[in-house]
């Protein structure tokens, strides 16, 4: 039985169309003369999947408009459908869809068996957070890299609540098997490493704890889990210390309303772009409705800082203005003379997701760059550490790991030549991108990788060259 459903979780997510990059690996990028243009960028993958999440707790109709279309967000569809919810997929012109979600709520969801979570580190530990208080006998598996993934960050807090979970491997690795129904209560937790999974999968088994759990971090992480639950009915309080650290209250037991979503541009996949507009000679482009949700948009101030030429234009919000839609703009990047600067640990736990890209655009900057406390990129779909140090070096620049730092020394001539993303979807598209003001030739092994988060990341690079 629970192979079957097993199958027929991956079934869902497979008949989901996928736009690769390329038919055929590897990908070669050439110099770019000129980088020109306007761009429509994937639904924001960390919106997408919690409004996915979201609808199969609400009772009723929930539409979902601008999903992102990577192969993560569709294994979250894939269980949200596979645990009961109607789930209607449709395409848009911009490559992005627009879901309509139907839902029993919460308290009819009914399942055994084996979920797929692919490569999605978000779907697993978030929907683990779901399950915790639900009737549930289930298995949650993926892929060779997200089974080597961490997990004991949200096993241990579940537990604490009183939910019947457990990693696949002693070390915390390998899966996850969720036991329900359970009572959960309340907690006061404290995460040692600033995570908005780990956050967000303890608030949502607070939905069905009884009392106010507080999980406490030591820097603010994204907080689009508060904003959808705020919107949605549920009570939730967040704030910053005055040593920097922040708090997140949520009174529980409580109900999730079905509220409908409008998804904005990935900042993380902006990024790319950003670094790709400052660092090359001649560039002007146009990122269209990008999200500059204050938790996200430490890329875009750190290349300020570093000198880049980034505009916000039509800054307004997706949302009825309450303080829980998210703040969307414009962006215009040019070309820019950048600088080395240091980016503290804090800096870096904002900007977790765009360190390796980041890191060319030290580069190309002219002095030292430090990025402190990387530490956690070695926990991702691959050791970025490691893969970032060896792909940039690879193409001619001076970077080195100190422990969990990173330094760059710029600005360098980056050469071309030949790298392995190492499945990972945002060291392909910043080998990518660095190709573009490479001297020759660059070419990247596994770069499909680039599917899981930015499927027409390629087809919009060949877009804006010339």
């Amino acid at each position: 039985m629970a192979g079957q459903l097993a199958a027929r979780t991956r079934a869902l997510v497979s008949r989901l169309p996928l736009v690769r990059s390329r038919d055929a690996l590897p990908v070669d990028v050439l110099p770019a003369l000129r980088l020109g243009g306007k761009l429509t960028l994937p639904g924001d993958k960390s919106i997408s999947h919690r409004a996915l999440m979201l609808a199969l707790l609400a009772e009723g109709e929930t539409r979902i408009t601008g999903a992102g279309d990577g192969e993560d967000v569709r294994s979250t569809a894939g269980i949200v459908t596979a645990l009961g919810a109607d789930v209607l997929r449709t395409r848009r012109p911009d490559r992005n869809v627009d879901y309509v979600v139907v839902s029993r709520g919460a308290r009819r969801v009914r399942f055994a068996g084996d979920l797929w979570c692919g490569n999605s580190g978000t779907t697993m530990r978030l929907v683990a957070g779901i399950l915790a208080g639900l009737d549930v006998n289930a298995n949650l598996d993926g892929d060779a890299s997200l089974e080597r993934r961490p997990m004991s960050r949200v096993v241990e807090p579940l537990r604490a609540m009183g939910a019947d979970i457990e990693a696949g491997q002693p070390d915390g690795t390998g899966g996850l098997a969720v036991t329900g129904p359970r009572p959960l209560r309340a907690i006061d937790w404290t995460t040692p490493v600033a995570s908005a999974q780990v956050k967000s999968s303890i608030l949502l088994a607070a939905l069905a704890a009884q009392g106010t759990t507080v999980v406490r971090q030591p820097v603010p992480t994204r907080d689009h889990t508060e904003r959808m639950l705020r919107a949605r009915g549920v009570p939730v309080r967040s704030r910053v210390e005055a040593d920097g650290s922040s708090t997140v209250e949520l009174d529980g037991p409580a109900t999730v309303r079905a509220v409908d979503q409008v998804v904005p541009g990935d900042p993380s996949a902006a990024a790319f772009w950003l670094v790709a507009g400052s660092i090359h000679p001649d560039a002007e482009l146009r990122i269209r409705g990008v999200g500059v949700n204050p938790t996200r948009r430490a890329a875009i101030d750190l290349l300020r800082r570093m000198g880049a030429s980034i505009e916000e234009d039509g800054v307004g919000a997706e949302g009825d203005g309450d303080g829980v839609g998210e703040p969307i703009a414009d962006l215009v990047v040019r070309s820019a003379a950048l600088e080395g600067i240091e980016v503290s640990p804090a800096e870096t736990a904002a900007a977790i997701d765009e360190i390796p890209v980041l890191c060319l655009a030290a580069t190309q900057a002219r002095g030292r760059s430090v990025i402190r406390g990387a530490g956690e990129l070695r926990h991702k779909e691959s050791d970025r550490i490691a893969g970032i140090v060896d792909g940039l070096g690879r193409l001619g620049a001076r970077i080195t790991a100190d422990g969990d730092d990173l330094v760059v020394d710029g600005p360098v001539r980056l050469c071309g030549g030949t790298v392995d993303s190492l499945g990972d979807h945002r060291l392909a598209m910043t080998f990518a991108v660095a190709g573009l003001v490479a001297t020759d030739r660059t070419t990247i092994q596994d770069a499909d990788s680039v599917g899981i988060s930015y499927p027409g990341f390629f087809a919009d690079l060949e877009r804006i060259r010339s």
